[in-house]
């Protein structure tokens, strides 16, 4: 794929500290950008402002060996953001009086484990039940679920987060019962039509269709040399999983979340309200739906397999839609970036404000982009987990550097975290820091001394020649 040269898309974003760009060539810049360095196929961008469509372009090639172009009608697998249209439906059952979320789920779901029945339905939504992970990967669903239900619960109902999809398999249950269909019946369809999606549909990599995207994942060590990825969801697995649409699509799906067509404000404040675990701190999703935290300009958003991602920021009326074809390609980074152009006064905080700053850094000194940061930031925080998963993906995309910067700063965020300096050691080792990755490992050994990853990588280390 021929993409324009890197150096003009960053004079072309550093301008923007000189002028008031175009926001849409604006993002623009910062798409392509991420094309050429994170080496995606196709993809496709929409963004609303004010219930109108503002922009919306497509890139590249939905079928690397075809060399098929993505259009405007290309679809994509937007994988876990069907999440997010579970809880609107939810919501759309709470709002007409037939669900109750804080009711148990053995209320509305019969032949349930003991143990489960109790666990309210908004726990499900959220994240927050404990309950043990329906795999389906094999598209065997209901001998999947069978084995599910044969699984102990993992922790008590409200405890902490643990992200899984046996949560929407029993949301979809309990909805298709109150609708009176089949248990495994899809749940979007009805959001499509209200919102005028017609080009969204369910499926999976088994589907023959010419207007779909070809899946694509990456060689950790040749990210430049994507392959291609099947993805299988069974029926019991679509209210998690398996929508397929375009970016002009989930712009219109925008839109109409932001108006009255889907639900009344008082069911989207309820969907958008985190809700708390059992000790009183707040969670991190909603109903369906990940809530961001953000000093201003509030922000909503789902991602979909790490390479598609939805943004609303209900405040402004503004909404970012980006569909790609590579897995691991991560577009939920570029989002706040884009959104700052189209939301007037916008300043970039946390994580995304520190990703701006390192754009680009690579051949440069990325450690001193960060040390600048921080000196310009003195306040900066930031979730260890968003800033380790940050780091890896940064290593997984040949940005050594940036992502040693970034997994340093973690642990200098989380001094006690031993997780943070097992993360640091594999960043030191990538980078050819032997030296500094034994005593990262050795440190995050201390720490916690049952980390077996650790154990591994010494044992690996002090073999080396290096």
């Amino acid at each position: 794929m021929k993409a324009l040269g890197l150096g003009l898309l960053m004079l072309g974003l550093a301008s923007t500290a000189h002028a008031a760009p175009d926001p849409v060539e604006r993002a623009d810049a910062i798409v392509r950008r991420a094309m050429v360095e994170q080496h995606i196929p196709g993809l496709q961008i929409a963004v609303v402002k004010d219930g109108k469509i503002v922009m919306s372009r497509a890139y590249g090639v939905a079928d690397l060996a075809k060399k098929t172009p993505v259009t405007a009608a290309t679809r994509f697998p937007i994988n876990s953001i069907t999440k997010a249209f579970t809880g609107v439906a939810a919501m759309r059952e709470a709002e007409a009086g037939r669900l109750d979320l804080t009711a148990p789920i053995g209320t509305y779901v019969e032949g349930l484990p003991e143990a489960w029945r109790g666990i309210p339905v908004r726990r499900l939504l959220s994240h927050t039940s404990g309950l043990p992970d329906f795999d389906d990967s094999d598209g065997d669903g209901n001998a999947a679920w069978t084995a599910t239900l044969a699984k102990p619960i993992r922790f008590p109902p409200g405890q902490r987060f643990e992200y899984n999809q046996t949560n929407y398999a029993l949301a979809q249950m309990a909805i298709n019962g109150l609708r009176h269909r089949p248990r495994d019946a899809n749940l979007a369809e009805e959001q499509f039509v209200l919102a005028g999606m017609s080009h969204s549909g369910y499926g999976d990599t088994r589907d023959a269709d010419a207007g779909r995207v070809v899946s694509y994942g990456y060689r950790k060590a040749q990210p430049d040399q994507p392959i291609v990825r099947t993805e299988i969801f069974s029926p019991l697995h679509r209210a998690a999983a398996g929508i397929v649409s375009t970016a002009d699509d989930m712009a219109r799906w925008m839109i109409a979340l932001q108006g009255d067509t889907l639900l009344k404000p008082s069911a989207k404040q309820a969907m958008w309200t985190p809700i708390p675990y059992n000790d009183g701190k707040m969670g991190q999703w909603g109903m369906g739906w990940l809530v961001l935290e953000r000093p201003e300009h509030r922000a909503v958003a789902m991602t979909g397999g790490s390479r598609s991602a939805v943004y609303l920021y209900p405040d402004d009326g503004v909404g970012v839609a980006i569909l790609t074809n590579l897995a691991g390609s991560t577009p939920e980074d570029l989002i706040d970036q884009i959104a700052q152009g189209f939301i007037p006064g916008m300043t970039l905080a946390g994580v995304p404000a520190l990703r701006a700053a390192l754009a680009g850094q690579e051949r440069a000194d990325p450690a001193a982009a960060v040390a600048d940061f921080r000196a310009a930031h003195p306040d900066f925080a930031a979730d260890e987990h968003e800033l380790n998963d940050w780091g890896y993906r940064l290593l997984a995309f040949g940005k050594p550097r940036s992502a040693l910067a970034v997994l340093k700063l973690a642990t200098d965020l989380n001094p006690a975290s031993g997780n943070a300096f097992d993360s640091l050691g594999e960043a030191y080792a990538t980078n050819g820091d032997t030296a500094s990755a034994v005593a990262a490992y050795e440190k995050s050994l201390a720490l916690d001394p049952t980390n077996k990853n650790a154990v591994r990588w010494l044992e690996k280390l002090k073999k080396s020649p290096g």
